[in-house]
């Protein structure tokens, strides 16, 4: 029997969960929030609410033993799971050791923030195999404090992580264990490496590619243009080039080739400690007498919460000056998922103006037959000042 049944003449349905170890059937609608669910449904208010976007962490929780943010799951989405609040580890052995040090280092005051603090922390403590101050402090930024400045919090965590190692308590390494919140993976060895194959890509059966929508309407859009100092049919020639643009476009990788116009691979990026890998396929199109063609590609994140879709159309005409070319771009994409919360059309457009820049400046250098330049890397911190300063600019604009 389903885990939720609607009821009767009423848009609510009957959610059946396991809640700090107990069995309960709740009365919800099924785009309700989990938060509100346990707070309003189950009166189990020891989950705070706070921004409502899944950037505080006050209200995190674990489902099915892994940290998630409460006020973006939806409570249909969690028929059957297993939901653990911070009235659930009231007996917990290491959320004691993390109350007692957190007392001890004075790493609370309002409190507000304290319980989705204790869940995130006891999630460092299980899976980190040291007490490493600066992968702490990652692990817990995306659990805001307003009052203690972070230093007893982590200074608390330190502790209990050095106390349990030195006590033999190995962490917590099982296969699919990762550190952070669900669609918030960080750590240099949260990402599974994609490998390229070892020889060139040889076509093989054909492999399905219905996952693309032949009806695919993105809900975010933007264009672009990248100047280059090469002929226009230089530049198209060498876009026609699936493994030469791979290798010009930071972070992807081709594992496939099913087909002559369809490939597959993975893309990875990294937005401060958010990491992720998309891997999925993609349709390819060109059109040579209009110089103009098409990437259509879909993706799952490694954590398979993640999905996004995209399609890219280029067209190749003359640049401003002669011997030059300019590629315009239209860019269309969906993400949907745990994700979607960090991928917010202005930051994704500024990601991907730098990613065209480096992008850019490979296939200037690829052109040129000289090796391409040593990747710049995307700085977070410059990344959301130049979103920020744009947002300034727009609102000076308009007063």
């Amino acid at each position: 029997m389903s885990a939720a049944l609607a009821e009767p003449g009423a848009s609510r349905m009957a959610l059946a969960l396991t809640v700090n170890g107990r069995a309960v059937r709740v009365a919800a609608e099924p785009r309700s929030h989990l938060g509100d669910v346990l707070r309003d449904g189950l009166d189990l208010t020891g989950t705070h609410l706070g921004c409502e976007h899944g950037i505080c962490g006050a209200c995190t929780v674990l489902l099915d033993g892994e940290p998630a943010r409460a006020c973006l799951t939806f409570a249909g989405a969690c028929a059957g799971a297993a939901v653990t609040t911070i009235e659930g580890l009231d007996t917990d052995a290491i959320t004691d050791e993390l109350r007692a040090a957190f007392n001890r280092e004075h790493a609370l005051q309002c409190g507000y923030c304290t319980p989705g603090m204790l869940v995130a922390a006891r999630d460092l403590v299980l899976r980190l195999p040291e007490a490493d101050e600066r992968r702490i402090r990652v692990g817990l930024s995306g659990n805001l404090c307003r009052c203690t400045g972070y230093a007893g919090i982590v200074r608390a965590v330190m502790a209990v992580i050095a106390d349990r190692r030195g006590r033999g308590i190995p962490p917590e390494t099982g296969a699919g264990r990762a550190l952070g919140p669900v669609g918030a993976r960080v750590g240099e060895a949260m990402v599974a490496p994609l490998t390229p194959p070892a020889k060139p890509l040889a076509p093989v059966a054909p492999a399905a590619v219905a996952d693309l929508s032949d009806t695919f309407e993105p809900a975010h859009s933007f264009t672009q243009a990248l100047d280059l100092a090469h002929p226009p049919e230089a530049v198209f020639a060498l876009l026609g080039d699936i493994d030469a643009v791979a290798a010009c476009l930071p972070g992807a990788v081709l594992t496939a080739r099913p087909a002559p116009d369809a490939v597959e691979g993975g893309l990875q990026a990294r937005i401060g400690p958010i990491a992720v890998t998309f891997r999925g396929r993609a349709r390819l199109t060109r059109q040579e007498a209009a110089r103009t063609g098409s990437v259509h590609g879909a993706g799952t994140d490694s954590g398979g919460r993640s999905v996004t879709e995209g399609r890219i159309r280029y067209r190749v005409e003359a640049g401003p000056a002669p011997g030059t070319a300019r590629v315009a771009l239209d860019v269309g994409y969906t993400l949907t998922g745990p994700l979607a919360q960090f991928g917010r059309p202005g930051l994704v457009r500024d990601l991907a103006g730098r990613i065209a820049a480096e992008f850019a400046r490979n296939l200037d250098a690829r052109l040129s037959g000289v090796a391409a330049p040593a990747p710049a890397g995307l700085k977070p911190l410059r990344l959301l000042l130049g979103l920020a300063r744009a947002r300034l600019a727009a609102w000076f604009g308009r007063a």
